[in-house]
C-alpha cells in the first residue's frame, strides 16, 4: 500500500462532515434532538477551519529562507 502524506485540512473537513452526518442520523432515530441551524452551520465552519489549516500548512511548507 502506498503511503500518503498527512493532510490535516482533510482530517478537519472529514471530521466536520462526519459529525454532521452522525448528528442528523441520531436525530432521525429519535435518540438526540439536533439543534435547528446549529448543526447545519458546522459544515461551513469545518470548511473554514480546513481552509485556514491548509493555508497555514502551505505557508509553513513553502516558506523560503531570507537572503542574507
Amino acid at each position: 500500500m502506498k503511503h500518503h502524506p498527512f493532510e490535516p485540512a482533510r482530517l478537519i473537513s472529514g471530521v466536520a462532515a462526519l459529525s454532521v452526518g452522525v448528528g442528523y442520523g441520531l436525530d432521525a432515530l429519535g435518540i438526540w434532538h439536533a439543534p435547528g441551524p446549529g448543526l447545519l452551520l458546522a459544515v461551513p465552519a469545518g470548511l473554514f477551519l480546513s481552509g485556514i489549516t491548509a493555508a497555514v500548512r502551505a505557508a509553513a511548507r513553502y516558506r523560503r529562507p531570507e537572503d542574507t
